[in-house]
């Protein structure tokens, strides 16, 4: 797979928001609390990231 910069952006942000979506999903259909709150803990992080891999996309608008 050959990529230019700006498709690896785009590919990793869909990504993200993909884990993004799952961590969320995933803590409200578990019954343990632990577990409920590590995937929401996870689903900020990944927000995060997805933030800062937007700055980096706007960059490449209009390429």
């Amino acid at each position: 797979m050959d990529l230019n910069t700006k498709d690896m952006i785009t590919k990793k942000l869909l990504d993200v928001q993909e884990m993004i979506r799952d961590f969320e999903m995933f803590s409200k259909h578990t019954d343990d609390e632990q577990v409920a709150s590590a995937f929401k803990n996870f689903a900020d992080e990944s927000g995060m990231q997805a933030r800062e891999l937007q700055k980096l996309a706007d960059r490449y608008r209009g390429d």
